[in-house]
C-alpha cells in the first residue's frame, strides 16, 4: 500500500463518513476523493508527470488539501510555501526548487505578479485558485484516479524549513516518509478511525503533517480552520466534539487566557500536543492543571528527528520533551561525536523512519546534516538516567557573555513565572565589556502593571548565575511570528539592534 491508495480506501469503505470539514463545508471520504482525482487529472492535463514540482501558495483550503491528495495520486512533488513569502523570497524558492507550475491564491496575485516574467513559466501553468484552477478541475474533469504508479521512494514534497534569507534550505520527504508520518503519530497519538482531528495554524508547514497524515491513514474526521484564533478555535473544538489537536506555543498561551479551555468546556479532547518550539515550563503546568491527561509534547526537526512527551509520563517528566518512539533512535554527543553520559549538555542527533532523503539539490549541506544516517540537530540538550530528553536551547540561540555559556531558554523558565508576564523571548545583544548580553522581550497579561524596569530586577533576582541576569526587559504589545506560528526570536533582536 501507498499514500495514492488510501484516500481510495476510505473512499470505499467509509465513503459517507465525514473526511473534512472546512468552514461551512463537509465533505465526505468519497467527495474528497472525487476532487482528488479530478485535480490529479488537471495537473496531468497541464503536461506534468511524475517528479515534477508543483509551487502552492495557498491558504488553509478544501483546495490545499485536495492538492495533497493529488500528488500522491499523480506523482508530482507538491511545494507548500508560506503565504507570508513576498516576490522576492517566493522567487528564490520557486527558483530553487524548479517548479513546473504555481497554484496560488488570489489575494496574493500582486506578489506573483511581480515574480512572473523571471519565474518563466507558461501562463497556463500559473494558476489562481479561486478561478483558473477551479475552472480546470470543474465537474466535467474526469473522476477517476490517474494511472500514476507512484514507488514509496519517489518525493512526495519539498518544504523549506526557513524563509527568505541566507540560501534555500528545502527538505525532501518521500511518499514512504510521509507513510511512515501516518502510522507513527497515528499510533503515538492514540488516533483511531473515530477521532476528530483539529488543525488551525497553517497547512503549508511541516508540522501539519503531523495531524494530517494520521487523519488520511485511519479515515477519520479532519476539522481545517481557515487560520488560527483563540474564539474560533475553542468554538471549534466544542461545536465539532474534537478529540485531538496539536498547537505551537503561542497558540497555546492565546487559549490559556481564555476560561474556557478546561475539562468541562472540552471532556471529549483526549490530547492537546504541543509542537515546533519548547512550551515554558509553566504554561505545561497550568496545560496539564486545566486539561489533566492530555498533555503530549513533540520534539522533532523537519529533517526527521523526534522525541514525544505522551500524556502518561507529562506528570512525572513534566520539564522533558520525552522519548524517541519505537523505531527511532537517540544519541547526546560531544564536539568529538562520542556519546556523552546522562546529565551532560550535547548535540542532540537521532534517526528513524522519517529521516529526510535529503536537501534538495544541497549534497554539501546534506552531508553535514545528515551523518552515517543520523540527523545532527544543532539543539543542545541532555538525557536523564532513563532517556528522557531535556532541551537546553538552539546552538545558534546561544548567548557567549564573558566567556560563558548562556542558555536563553533558561532564562526564560524564570521570566514566565513573573505574575504579569504572558510570554517572554530572550535573545543576545553585543556588549562592550562581555562580548554579548541578555535581552528578554516581554509580552504583559491584560491589566498589568509592572514595568520593564521592575520585571528586570525580579528576573535577575531569581537566576542561577550572574551571567544570566539580563541587561534590559523590553515590553512589546505582540511577538513576530512565522506562518507556523513561532516566535522569531531573531526578528525581535534584529529590531531592538535597529535604532543603533
Amino acid at each position: 500500500m501507498t499514500l495514492e491508495t488510501l484516500s481510495a480506501r476510505h473512499a470505499r469503505y467509509r465513503r459517507n463518513d465525514v473526511a473534512l470539514v472546512f468552514g461551512g463545508r463537509r465533505l465526505t471520504h468519497a467527495g474528497l476523493d472525487a476532487r482528488a482525482n479530478r485535480a490529479a487529472n488537471a495537473l496531468r492535463g497541464l503536461g506534468l508527470g511524475r517528479g515534477d514540482r508543483v509551487g502552492l501558495l495557498l491558504d488553509n483550503s478544501v483546495e490545499l488539501v485536495e492538492l495533497y491528495l493529488a500528488a500522491m495520486k499523480s506523482g508530482v512533488v507538491v511545494v507548500p510555501l508560506s503565504p507570508l513569502l513576498r516576490a522576492e523570497g517566493l522567487l528564490n524558492l520557486l527558483l530553487d526548487a524548479g517548479v513546473s507550475a504555481l497554484v496560488a491564491s488570489e489575494r496574493l496575485a500582486p506578489e506573483v505578479d511581480a515574480i512572473r516574467p523571471r519565474l518563466a513559466l507558461p501562463g497556463e501553468r500559473i494558476l489562481a485558485v479561486e478561478s483558473s484552477y477551479r475552472t480546470l478541475t470543474d465537474e466535467a474533469s474526469p473522476e477517476q484516479p490517474p494511472p500514476a504508479g507512484v514507488a514509496r521512494d519517489d518525493p512526495y514534497d519539498i518544504v523549506y524549513s526557513s524563509g527568505t534569507t541566507g540560501e534555500p534550505k528545502g527538505i525532501v520527504h518521500t511518499h514512504g516518509i510521509r507513510e511512515a508520518y501516518g502510522t507513527g503519530f497515528a499510533s503515538s497519538f492514540r488516533v483511531h478511525p473515530e477521532s476528530v482531528v483539529l488543525h488551525a495554524g497553517s497547512l503549508v508547514f511541516n508540522g501539519a503533517f503531523v495531524t494530517l497524515m494520521p487523519a488520511l491513514y485511519l479515515g477519520c474526521t479532519y476539522v481545517l480552520l481557515p487560520a488560527f484564533d483563540p474564539d474560533a478555535m475553542l468554538d471549534a473544538l466544542a461545536v465539532e466534539r474534537a478529540t485531538h489537536v496539536i498547537m505551537v506555543p503561542s497558540q497555546i498561551v492565546a487559549l490559556l487566557e481564555r476560561d474556557e479551555l478546561d475539562e468541562a468546556h472540552l471532556p471529549h479532547l483526549e490530547m492537546i500536543g504541543s509542537v515546533g518550539a519548547p512550551l515554558l515550563l509553566e504554561h505545561k503546568q497550568e496545560l496539564m492543571r486545566r486539561l489533566p491527561g492530555r498533555l503530549y509534547e513533540l520534539y522533532g526537526l523537519t529533517e526527521g528527528l523526534i522525541t514525544i512527551l505522551d500524556r502518561d509520563d507529562a506528570e512525572r517528566k513534566t520539564a522533558s520533551v520525552g522519548v524517541p518512539p519505537p523505531l527511532y533512535e537517540l544519541r547526546i554527543v560531544g564536539s568529538d561525536g562520542a556519546d556523552l553520559p546522562p546529565g551532560e549538555v550535547g548535540e542532540i542527533v537521532g534517526r528513524g523512519p522519517i529521516t529526510m532523503a535529503g536537501y534538495h539539490a544541497r549534497p554539501d549541506l546534506t552531508a553535514q546534516v545528515l551523518v552515517d544516517g543520523w540527523i545532527h540537530s544543532g539543539d543542545l540538550g541532555y538525557l536523564d538516567d532513563d532517556g528522557f530528553l531535556y532541551l537546553v536551547d538552539r546552538k545558534k540561540d546561544l548567548v557567549i557573555s564573558g566567556g560563558v555559556n548562556v542558555y536563553p531558554r533558561d532564562i526564560e523558565e524564570v521570566a514566565i513565572r513573573h505574575p504579569d508576564v504572558l510570554d517572554v523571548a530572550v535573545f543576545g545583544v553585543p556588549d562592550a565589556r562581555w562580548g554579548e548580553s541578555p535581552v528578554a522581550a516581554v509580552r504583559l497579561r491584560p491589566g498589568a502593571t509592572a514595568g520593564a524596569a521592575e520585571i528586570r530586577d525580579w528576573v535577575n533576582a531569581r537566576v542561577q548565575a550572574r551571567y544570566q541576569r539580563v541587561r534590559e526587559v523590553v515590553v512589546r504589545d505582540d511577538f513576530p511570528r512565522s506562518v507556523a506560528g513561532k516566535t522569531l526570536r531573531r526578528v525581535i533582536r534584529d529590531e531592538y539592534l535597529e535604532p543603533a
